[in-house]
């Protein structure tokens, strides 16, 4: 697993996720500072990170 930081969309505080290098997805995970819903992208090549975004989901 690889933890990345980044900042929240809804709360701006900086908060960590694990991620799986082998696996290049988008799926939803709730801030575990403000409970509010994040779109997380993370995109690998050959183990390495190329991209993370981190997108606000409106409620």
């Amino acid at each position: 697993m690889y933890e990345h930081h980044f900042q929240c969309p809804h709360c701006w505080e900086t908060i960590s996720m694990l991620v799986d290098p082998s696996v290049s997805t988008t799926y939803i995970e709730d801030c575990e500072v403000c409970c509010n819903p994040i779109e997380v992208s993370v995109t690998f090549q050959n183990g390495e990170l190329l991209s993370f975004t981190a997108s606000s989901i409106e409620q």
